[in-house]
């Protein structure tokens, strides 16, 4: 027993380790580090193992799992290949048995660590669980037949269900501690770069704000006597007039976007299909996607009910969905997805273009920020202000050569 609560004071090590020293350096971010804070913590476990039915029992699986769900691949394979090197010098007759444990351990988090990073907290608990689980199961099984086989079929089955029982019960419990250490630490990550975002977003808006009405009211003068100008003049300079008021026009168009990014006004807040809102907004973008020679899909499997204003909802989902198709190039595809689980109404919004490294990809939604050329960087910073002032959430993921996928979501209307 005090070895098992040794074990898992060991496993939690990394955390404290991440929280304290690593949280905000570089180093708490590369999965090297990280892959070898976990490898080691995996061979501490293992320096201290439990000996039953001649094999060594220890939590060594737990980093593993951890690594890979929380930290990538890179950090999960170097748990397991430190887990195999000390397995080696371990020796004994189920080294074998070890490595096959090892990479069977590791399959079921390394194929549903993309799932994991973006899904609820509920779905990372059954992950979590259900990993514990297999690796249990599957520890049964492959010890039992080597134990059958190596003792010639006389292995006492019922104290290895025991022996396994007890583990699994003590692994899911490691699991789950961990994970929920690792959760309450980005949620407190994530709140302080909240905190941040929103202070300079509230500084921004305020000044943008000023600003743009301040701009707007001569503007408006100008524009006026200008259309009193074109009205009465019929000569050369006609032409001209009528491309200042266009220029006019789009510089209003700037200035409310302004003021949209400040504070969002909503002038008719109504029940709106999300269905029915997107495939009008779809038939509108397809002629810029032919124009940019890309193929625009849309998919609905529902059409869910939400309370904002039509037509600043509209301008959000047009700016998001018009990025994605000048960012996918010639022959590429945006894809549009509506669906609905039990808490929240999804949209996802995934082209084919050369996506963003890791940097870009956290200074997107900040005002000014652009990655095209002729961007203004207000678009999506206005978008994702709509959005979350209807108490939805806009969430970026992107990888170079891989594409950017947009998801947003919405709480269900009870």
């Amino acid at each position: 027993m005090e070895k098992l609560i040794l074990h898992i004071l060991i496993i939690l090590l990394p955390v404290h380790i991440n929280s304290i020293f690593l949280e905000n350096r570089k180093a708490g971010q590369s999965p090297y580090i990280l892959g070898l804070i976990n490898g080691f913590c995996a061979f501490l476990t293992m320096s201290f193992s439990i000996s039953a039915l001649g094999l060594y029992w220890d939590l060594r699986y737990i980093p593993l799992v951890i690594s890979f769900l929380y930290y990538g691949p890179i950090a999960g394979f170097i748990v397991l290949f430190i887990i195999f090197i000390e397995r080696f010098m371990m020796g004994g007759d189920g080294v074998m048995i070890a490595f096959v444990s090892a990479i069977f351990a590791a399959i079921y988090p390394f194929f549903v660590r993309k799932k994991y990073s973006v899904g609820t907290k509920q779905k990372k608990i059954r992950i979590i669980l259900t990993s514990g689980i297999l690796i249990a199961i599957g520890q049964l099984v492959i010890t039992y037949s080597f134990l059958h086989f190596h003792n010639d079929g006389h292995s006492d089955a019922l104290h290895l269900f025991y022996v396994v029982l007890v583990y699994g019960v003590v692994q899911c419990f490691g699991i789950f501690a961990s994970m929920l250490l690792h959760e309450k630490i980005n949620e407190k990550r994530q709140m302080l770069l909240e905190i941040v975002r929103a202070e300079k977003l509230n500084t921004l808006g305020e000044m943008a704000a000023s600003i743009a009405h301040e701009i707007r009211n001569p503007l408006t003068v100008v524009k006026g006597f200008l259309q009193l100008m074109q009205k009465q003049e019929k000569d050369n300079n006609y032409q001209y007039l009528s491309l200042i008021l266009s220029e006019l026009g789009r510089a209003e168009l700037i200035i409310n976007d302004y003021l949209n990014f400040a504070k969002p006004q909503f002038k008719k807040m109504e029940n709106t299909r999300l269905g029915d809102l997107l495939i009008n907004i779809v038939t509108l973008m397809e002629s810029i996607a032919l124009k940019n020679g890309v193929n625009l899909k849309f998919t609905v499997y529902s059409n869910p009910e939400i309370l904002s204003d039509k037509n600043l909802l509209t301008q959000a989902f047009i700016n998001l969905i018009k990025n994605a198709i000048e960012a996918t190039p010639k022959k590429g595809e945006v894809i549009i997805h509506l669906n609905e689980d039990q808490d929240n109404i999804i949209l996802k919004i995934a082209d084919t273009g050369k996506g963003m490294s890791k940097e870009q990809l956290s200074q997107l939604g900040t005002l000014f920020y652009t990655t095209r050329e002729k961007g203004t960087g207000i678009g999506t910073s206005v978008s994702i202000k709509i959005i979350e002032e209807m108490k939805g959430k806009v969430i970026f993921q992107s990888e170079l050569g891989m594409g950017t996928e947009v998801t947003i979501l919405f709480p269900r209307m009870r």
